[in-house]
C-alpha cells in the first residue's frame, strides 16, 4: 500500500474507535438501565437505579474516546491493523481498554462522579469485543471501501530490471487496496530484444517505450512508475512531458541514491523544486511539540524540585570541597557546544585524575568507569538514583537539551566517533533514551550508539513519553546504574 493510503486507512481506523467506543458506551449505559428493570434477576441482583445527566454523560463519552483514540497512537496500532495477527489484535485490544479503563476512573474520581461499577466493566468489556471483531476484519474492510467507493488505481512500471520486478511484486500485494498491475514499458527507446513479458504472480506484457501514447489512448491508465537506471533520465523527459500533457500522474523509484536512513520529500524554495533526504526527524510540527512538553515539563520539575535541590546543594558543599554544581562543556544538537549542568558527584580534582584512572575505564570510546574511585560517597548516592543530573532541567529549559534524546557527549568522545555514530548528532540530546531502558550504564558503548541510531529512525511523540514513563521506575530502584 502507498503511504498516502496507508496514512488515510489510519484516520480511518482512528475514527472506527471512536465510534465503536461511543457505541460500547451506550451498550453498557442501556444493559445496566436494563438490569435495572429486573432485580429478580438471580446473580444480577441492582438494587440501585442507575443514571447519568446528559451533560456528565456527554462529557464522559467524549474523555473516553479521546482516550482510546491517543491510546491507539500511542500504542501503534493504527500502524498494523491491516495486516497484524489475530493475537496480536487481541493484546492491542486488550491492551488499550485496559489503560483506557484505568484513566476513565480516575477521570470519574477526580470529578467526583459516583459510577456503577458493573456499567464500567460492560463497557470495557463491549468495547473490547467491538474492537476486536472490527480490527480482525480490518484489512479485508479497507480492501472493499476502496473497491466499492472509489476506482482501483491502474498503474504501469517503465523498466524491467530487478528492482522494477520487486516494485511490481509490491503493487500486486497492494491489489486488495484497489491497486491493480496493468503491466511494463521497457527502460529506453530502440531497445534491442527486449523482453514480450514478465512473470510474477501473473503474466505482464512488456510494451516498447515508443507505444506509450497509444497506451494511454487505448487504456485507462492512473499512473506511471519510472524503475530505470539514473543514466536514463535525461532521455526520458519527454515521454514525462508526455504523461503531463496527458494528465497521467508520473513516479520515479529513486533508490539510486545512497541514502540508507534518510527519510525522502520534495520540498520547494520559492518556485524551485528540492528533492530532500533527511537522516534525523524534521517535522517541525511534532518537533515543535515536543519542544513545548519540554519546556512545560523541566519547568514543573524544577519549581517541585527545587527545595530538594537546594538541600542537595548544601549536603554536597557540607561534605566536599568546590562547587555544589560542576559545569562541562558538551556537544549538542548537530554538535553546537554548550555548558552541561549536574550536581557534582566526584572529588574537586576529578579531572587531573583522569589519567591516572584511565586504566580502569570500560568503554571503548565514552569515559566511563564503574565504582569510580573519584566518587564522594554522596555521589555515589546522587549517581545511582540519577539524582547529580536534575540541574540539567535547565538546560532542557534553555533548549540545549531534551528530556529524551542520545545523551549529550563530551568533545573529546566526539572526535573519536566513527562517521556512522556521528548522526546521533542530529538529535537534540536528553536526559534519557533507549540505552537507559536497556541496561544504562551496563551497556558497550556501540549496542549504546546503536540503540541511539534506533531512537532516531523510529522517533514519535509516543515513543517519547513510553521511554519517559518506562524510565522513572528504573531511576526510583538505581537499576543499570554505576
Amino acid at each position: 500500500m502507498f503511504s498516502r493510503h496507508q496514512r488515510k486507512a489510519q484516520v480511518l481506523f482512528g475514527l472506527s474507535d471512536v465510534l465503536l467506543t461511543a457505541l460500547a458506551f451506550e451498550a453498557a449505559y442501556q444493559t445496566r438501565i436494563w438490569l435495572a428493570a429486573f432485580p429478580s434477576l438471580p446473580l444480577l441482583s441492582f438494587e440501585r437505579e442507575f443514571y447519568i445527566v446528559v451533560p456528565v454523560k456527554a462529557l464522559l463519552l467524549g474523555f473516553a474516546a479521546l482516550v482510546w483514540l491517543l491510546l491507539g497512537r500511542w500504542l501503534n496500532v493504527y500502524e498494523r491493523l491491516d495486516s497484524a495477527h489475530p493475537r496480536v489484535v487481541l493484546r492491542d485490544a486488550f491492551r488499550q481498554c485496559a489503560l483506557g479503563g484505568v484513566a476513565v476512573v480516575l477521570f470519574q474520581f477526580l470529578l467526583r462522579l459516583d459510577l456503577s461499577r458493573p456499567f464500567l466493566a460492560l463497557f470495557l468489556v463491549y468495547c473490547w469485543i467491538l474492537l476486536c471483531l472490527f480490527r480482525l476484519n480490518a484489512g479485508r474492510m479497507v480492501g472493499l471501501i476502496r473497491r466499492e467507493f472509489g476506482a482501483p488505481r491502474v498503474v504501469m512500471i517503465v523498466g524491467t530490471s530487478e528492482n522494477a520486478l520487486r516494485l511490481g511484486e509490491a503493487l500486486e500485494r497492494s491489489r486488495p487496496f484497489g491497486v491493480e498491475l496493468a503491466g511494463f514499458f521497457t527502460a529506453g527507446r530502440g531497445l534491442k530484444d527486449p523482453p514480450q513479458e514478465v512473470r510474477l504472480g501473473a503474466r505482464y506484457a512488456v510494451h516498447p517505450l515508443e507505444a506509450l501514447g497509444g497506451v494511454l489512448r487505448r487504456r485507462a491508465i492512473d499512473e506511471i512508475i519510472f524503475a530505470v537506471d539514473s543514466s536514463r533520465l535525461p532521455e526520458l523527459e519527454d515521454v514525462f512531458l508526455e504523461c503531463d500533457e496527458e494528465g497521467v500522474r508520473t513516479r520515479v523509484l529513486i533508490d539510486f541514491f545512497p541514502h540508507v536512513n534518510s527519510e525522502m520529500y520534495l520540498d520547494r524554495l520559492g518556485t524551485a523544486p528540492l528533492l530532500t533526504f533527511s537522516a534525523a526527524p524534521d517535522d517541525e510540527i511534532r518537533l515543535l511539540l515536543k519542544r513545548v512538553t519540554d519546556c512545560l515539563l523541566a519547568a514543573a520539575g524544577l519549581v517541585l524540585l527545587a527545595p530538594f535541590m537546594a538541600l542537595i546543594a548544601l549536603l554536597i558543599r557540607a561534605t566536599s570541597p568546590g562547587p555544589a554544581i560542576f559545569r562541562q562543556v558538551r556537544c549538542g544538537l548537530n554538535g553546537r557546544r554548550f555548558v552541561f549542568y549536574k550536581f557534582l558527584s566526584m572529588c574537586e580534582n576529578a579531572e587531573d585524575l583522569k589519567a591516572q584512572v584511565a586504566h580502569l575505564n570500560a568503554k571503548t570510546t565514552a569515559f566511563k568507569i564503574p565504582n569510580d574511585p573519584r566518587l564522594t560517597p554522596v555521589g555515589k548516592f546522587l549517581r545511582k538514583f540519577s539524582i547529580d543530573e536534575w540541574p540539567q532541567l535547565w538546560n532542557v529549559l534553555r533548549g540545549d537539551m531534551s528530556l529524551v534524546g542520545p545523551r549529550p557527549a563530551v568533545p573529546e568522545e566526539v572526535e573519536q566517533y566513527q562517521r556512522w555514530q556521528r548522526r546521533r548528532l542530529r538529535m537534540r540530546p536528553g536526559l534519557t533514551c533507549l540505552w537507559a531502558l536497556a541496561g544504562r550504564d551496563a551497556l558497550d558503548f556501540d549496542t549504546w550508539m546503536k540503540l541511539d541510531m534506533q531512537y532516531i529512525d523510529s522517533w514519535s511523540l509516543s515513543l517519547d513519553w513510553k521511554i519517559l514513563l518506562r524510565t522513572i521506575p528504573r531511576v526510583l530502584t538505581g537499576k543499570g546504574a554505576h
